[in-house]
């Protein structure tokens, strides 16, 4: 396929990011920081196809992967940097890799991913933007490369798709989603047990960490848009952080009226990292892309600097903005 932006970054079709794969002998797989079940399970899933096929093969990530991927997330190859074809699964931009930005920003030979605000850093990308998860890409990619999926592969390929769609709630859910997932429930995935680690399982520390993200919560704009900050010192106090703050943000979609749920996590003294979940009308990626970040319509965020009161004012603002240009003319008050 042609690059028609004519940016350096090479688009592949599936076929031809299977070509790519094959035509390589040893890889790195890099997920993206404050790994989730996407990120990881595409990552995991690529690994034992490669493997499959006799390739060698590590995944990086810049966090500790948490215990709860232990299903499938295990021990990799060594790969050696300088003889390694370099793969970034599931990242739209290279500082989404966090603490392996320096070292493998720039020289990322294949990105796939599924995020339509992928800003093109590799050199090669296959991107599905139709695709509900980029596992749901990955397995098809695994199916065109003939590898043989095994059970372990299959539990990868689940969660990640399990995961981007919040088990099968979210808008992003097409029929082919459900078509892949029942394909997958060919082997021993035991889905009712990875939906139990996945969706209903928390620590005590982080219902301690809800709890006090719930009385400091804020509404705005009629109730259209609720706010929920974790600072520094309710994770201290808790002793909740990392990738244990994922599930924070979905309770937003939960409250009643809400279009707009906006989390703002402290990250260190004056960096946050903002999670924005949205319904219709409002898109996500237009709001997120107004403070330097982007993702899905229903799903996206960015990282922002200062102190919470003015990060708090720029993602209002800017929430505000594409609330008041999508109920323009509709009658309905923001």
């Amino acid at each position: 396929m042609r690059n028609k932006n004519n940016d350096g970054c090479r688009d592949l079709s599936l076929r031809q990011t299977a070509r790519f794969l094959k035509k390589h002998d040893n890889y790195i797989i890099l997920t993206h920081a404050s790994p989730d079940g996407d990120t990881l399970g595409s990552a995991f899933a690529l690994y034992y196809g490669l493997k499959e096929i006799g390739k060698v093969a590590c995944v990086i990530c810049p966090d500790v992967i948490p215990e709860k991927y232990n299903y499938f997330a295990r021990p990799t190859d060594h790969v050696q940097r300088n003889d390694a074809t370099v793969i970034a699964v599931d990242v739209a931009d290279k500082r989404l890799l966090g603490g392996l930005q320096d070292d493998f920003g720039d020289i990322v030979d294949l990105n796939i991913d599924h995020h339509i605000s992928n800003v093109r850093f590799a050199k090669n990308l296959y991107l599905d933007a139709d695709a509900a998860a980029t596992a749901e890409s990955m397995y098809e990619l695994l199916s065109v490369m003939k590898v043989n999926i095994n059970d372990v592969t299959a539990k990868a390929l689940y969660t990640g798709i399990a995961t981007d769609t919040g088990c099968f709630k979210y808008s992003n859910v097409t029929a082919k989603t459900h078509i892949i997932t029942s394909q997958l429930y060919e082997y021993n995935i035991n889905a009712p047990e990875i939906n139990r680690i996945m969706f209903d399982t928390k620590s005590r520390k982080l219902l301690e960490l809800e709890r006090m993200v719930l009385d400091a919560s804020e509404f705005h704009f009629d109730g259209r848009c609720i706010l929920l900050p974790v600072t520094a010192e309710m994770q201290e106090k808790t002793g909740c952080s990392g990738t244990e703050l994922e599930g924070i943000a979905v309770i937003s979609r939960s409250v009643e009226g809400v279009v707009a749920g906006v989390t703002i996590k402290q990250t260190d003294d004056s960096e946050f990292k903002i999670s924005l979940r949205t319904y219709p009308p409002l898109d996500a990626s237009e709001i997120c892309k107004k403070i330097g970040g982007g993702g899905h319509k229903g799903a996206a965020g960015a990282s922002l600097t200062g102190n919470l009161d003015e990060v708090k004012a720029k993602v209002l603002g800017a929430v505000e903005e594409v609330m008041e240009e999508a109920y323009a003319g509709s009658g309905t008050r923001k």
